[in-house]
């Protein structure tokens, strides 16, 4: 299919926005190389590419938190330049991000209206009006917390719902949604979209940035490509598919796991009987064998999380039973349970898998430092190879070891996290949300990462939220309702419409394999 540059989806307008030769460096690499966006009024305009392809700083171009070094901003035809965010604002663009921009200790409607809070006699900020018209904004959005609660008390989903509030504030000309699905429900989805469509109605330009290509085939109207950096072409979304855009992505073909047949297991590696804490999840049993995947899935909300964090000793267990190769193991602290060849990659990258100041190497190195170690100095040449050897095997992206995390791409920076743990040479490797944020590229690399480190023998849990990959990589699924283990399927009987059965608790009663194989 032919790409389709400029193409207005109402004939012979001006654009709302227009992005013409952008360029954009930073020390070691090119993010931006010439690229070209525009995006109407009345269109939903999805931007696409892998991880380190751009498509972050080309937003953050365009909400004045980077300068271009190269190119033309305009906007109804107009040459501008934004120096700071608020020139952005004030001229009708606004940047809901991917990582959450609230202030913690400020309430909700503080949060929303962060910069044109209401004021009395000019002087005295309204707060009642503040909290009217937050409160109008929240019922707008379907979200059941309250206006005048402190953020840093909401769940991560609900932080989510705050950002997008803020688009709501005024009327911009064009909104930028970066992954603004990445850590809401279904529910909250539904919501969303209603919302971007009534943006629309009214006029408003949309630039949507998602990895979820069903969500882009669902929502825009046109899809613009970038990789490494470069404007690689835009389409009609009517007029083009998911195989063609991934293929302009990624530059090849998607190999499929589809096909893949679950192994037969190996020695039961870890075993966990009745496993309960109060309020979190109870009565949890299941086993992993050594060269299995055995996926977690179920709603926000179903414990999953809390499961694989009582596993690697950050929580402590009220009641149940946890056996490693048959002995039982008592796992005070994640230094435990490293100690015992479990290793976590936690659901959340920035606050718990990383050092973002610190460079790519030093991260990867940080949970085993004594294997490093000399006589009191760090064998940093060691490091070097340590690092360098997982930089090849999962592609992450970086000029080199001395790259601060801070710096990479989300994807490229998960990938930091997973090259960290498996450097500890672990038996049981856990990946809670392994490939949140990540492209449909890395996201397929990672899937086979995971076949082929169970392959060579680990027992590996996954946890996602994503129904399409639990399927992918699962060769067994314990699905969660409400803290309780409801089923467990085997990857040759399992279906979909059964298994949303099992995670809405519509099936605890329903005949399943016993909850330990037993294999």
């Amino acid at each position: 299919m032919t790409a389709q540059s400029s193409l207005n989806t109402q004939t012979g307008d001006t654009p709302l926005l227009q992005l013409k030769g952008v360029s954009k460096s930073f020390p070691g690499v090119k993010a931006l190389d010439n690229v070209d966006l525009d995006v109407n009024a009345g269109e939903v305009h999805a931007l696409l590419g892998e991880n380190g392809a751009g498509k972050s700083t080309l937003m953050k171009v365009l909400a004045g938190i980077y300068h271009p070094d190269e190119g033309e901003i305009r906007i109804e035809g107009t040459p501008v330049r934004m120096q700071k965010p608020m020139d952005a604002k004030h001229m009708g663009v606004l940047l809901i991000h991917q990582e959450l921009s609230l202030v913690p200790d400020l309430s909700v409607a503080e949060n929303v209206f962060l910069g044109s809070l209401p004021k009395r006699s000019g002087l005295f900020v309204n707060n009642r009006e503040l909290h009217e018209r937050c409160g109008a904004i929240l019922k707008r959005l379907n979200c059941r917390f309250k206006s005048n609660i402190p953020v840093k008390h909401l769940s991560v989903a609900n932080q989510q719902m705050v950002e997008i509030a803020r688009a709501l504030v005024f009327t911009p000309k064009v909104v930028i949604f970066d992954e603004p699905t990445a850590s809401l429900t279904d529910y909250e989805k539904v919501v969303l979209f209603e919302v971007i469509r009534e943006l629309k109605s009214q006029g408003t330009g949309i630039v949507y940035i998602s990895h979820r290509m069903d969500e882009i085939f669902e929502l825009s109207d046109r899809i613009t490509v970038l990789r490494d950096g470069q404007y690689r072409g835009t389409f009609a979304t009517r007029d083009t598919d998911e195989e063609e855009v991934t293929k302009r992505m990624i530059g090849r073909d998607l190999e499929s796991l589809a096909e893949v047949e679950s192994p037969e297991p190996g020695e039961r590696i870890i075993e966990v009987h009745q496993l309960g804490i109060e309020g979190e999840f109870r009565d949890i049993s299941f086993d992993v064998h050594a060269g299995e995947v055995v996926g977690m899935y179920g709603l926000v909300g179903a414990g999953r999380t809390q499961v694989v964090e009582t596993l690697f000793g950050i929580r402590k267990p009220e009641r149940g039973t946890i056996r490693i190769r048959d002995e039982l193991v008592h796992l005070s602290s994640p230094a435990d349970a490293i100690e015992h060849g479990l290793a976590l990659v936690p659901e959340n990258r920035k606050e718990q898998g990383l050092v973002l100041g610190m460079n790519c190497r030093d991260n990867t190195s940080l949970p085993n430092l004594a294997e490093y170690t000399r006589m009191g100095w760090i064998d940093t040449a060691k490091e070097t190879e340590v690092f360098e050897r997982y930089q090849e095997q999962l592609q992450i992206k970086t000029p080199g070891w001395y790259q601060a995390t801070l710096n990479l791409s989300g994807g490229n920076q998960q990938k930091v996290v997973i090259g960290k743990w498996l450097s500890t040479q672990p038996s049981v490797l856990i990946l809670d949300e392994p490939t949140r944020g990540i492209d449909v590229g890395s996201k397929a690399e990672i899937h086979q990462l995971i076949r082929d480190l169970a392959k060579s023998g680990l027992a590996v849990i996954v946890v996602s939220s994503e129904m399409p990959e639990i399927l992918t990589v699962s060769d067994r699924i314990l699905a969660l309702y409400n803290g309780t283990l409801t089923r467990v399927f085997k990857r040759a009987e399992i279906t979909e419409d059964d298994l949303i059965r099992a995670i809405t608790g519509q099936s605890a009663d329903a005949a399943s394999e016993p909850v330990a194989s037993g294999a």
